[in-house]
């Protein structure tokens, strides 16, 4: 009997383990994909139930189904509107600007100097700092009447300045832009950085045997080199500066009013401040649907002309 015990428990032992041979891959990426299921998949689907059910703490814990009705809601308000409009004329803005400053950087950069190392470091930093503490500090430093920026333009312009950054006019929008310009204007001239290295010495060399000034190299051998490299980051740099939130949210708070709103810090408000969160669900699968047709449509034209 005890002989027969063990060898009935060497089967199930070998049984078990053939078994597990058989299943090994998907034994080791069911971790994974519990996790993916768990933080991911679910999260998803219950924000698209919620987009459809009347799910407002301010009216009743119930949750009666609405159908599209949020999301003509959304529609419906003029402040979501408005907020789209500021969200592209911003992105927009960002973009142009931090591509300027970055390729003008990546230009003085590209050759070998004395500190180039150094200067490289510092204009990195601003990458890894958080764009709340951005915000934050551009706060501190344009606000009036505590912050230095109308001090530093006196001794700047030679006349008294009074200037509220955060409210007076175009001011607010000119402060975003600058606040957002600092942080990631190092992105842009990293990644054009690296293509402008990219191009080898021996194109230039062949320019100037032909004799090429320098501004003709630049646009007949830099710029369509590179432009690969400058649709890539324009198009990568528009769907973040898009969904901007933390410089609005620690420097203007959308004001003056609503003047600053953009789509990210309205969702926020309904959905975190009004605790709207039907609405609030409703608005950010709208926005990411508008999103990710405007990603495609930049991805498509953009690069069209390099396939050509």
């Amino acid at each position: 009997m005890a002989v027969r015990a063990e060898t009935f428990g060497r089967r199930r032992v070998r049984t078990a383990s053939s078994w597990v041979d058989r299943h090994i891959r998907w034994l080791l990426v069911a971790p994974a994909v519990v996790l993916i299921v768990g933080l991911t998949i679910f999260p998803l689907l219950f924000s698209i139930w919620v987009s459809f059910v009347q799910f407002d703490f301010s009216i009743s814990n119930e949750h009666p189904w609405i159908g599209i009705d949020n999301f003509k809601f959304v529609w419906q308000d003029p402040v979501w509107v408005h907020s789209l409009w500021v969200t592209g004329m911003l992105a927009t803005a960002l973009v142009i600007v931090e591509l300027a400053l970055g390729f003008m950087l990546a230009l003085a950069m590209l050759r070998p100097f004395k500190g180039r190392r150094g200067l490289m470091v510092l204009f990195v930093v601003p990458l890894f700092i958080s764009p709340v503490i951005v915000g934050g500090f551009f706060d501190l430093f344009l606000r009036r009447p505590f912050g230095p920026a109308n001090w530093l333009l006196e001794g700047l312009l030679r006349h008294p300045v009074s200037i509220d950054f955060t409210i007076d006019g175009w001011w607010p929008f000119v402060s975003i832009v600058i606040a957002d310009a600092w942080q990631w204007t190092p992105f842009m001239f990293v990644i054009l950085l690296a293509g402008l290295a990219a191009i080898p010495d021996e194109l230039y060399e062949a320019t100037e045997i032909d004799g090429a000034i320098p501004r003709q190299s630049f646009f007949f051998v830099t710029l369509p080199l590179l432009t690969p490299i400058i649709l890539i980051a324009i198009t990568f740099r528009f769907i973040d500066a898009a969904k901007l939130f933390d410089i609005i949210y620690s420097l203007t708070r959308g004001g003056p009013g609503t003047q600053t709103y953009t789509s990210s810090y309205f969702l926020y408000q309904q959905g975190f401040q009004f605790f709207h969160l039907g609405e609030g669900t409703a608005g950010a699968w709208t926005f990411t649907i508008m999103l990710t047709f405007v990603s495609f449509w930049l991805v498509r034209r953009l690069l069209r002309p390099v396939d050509a």
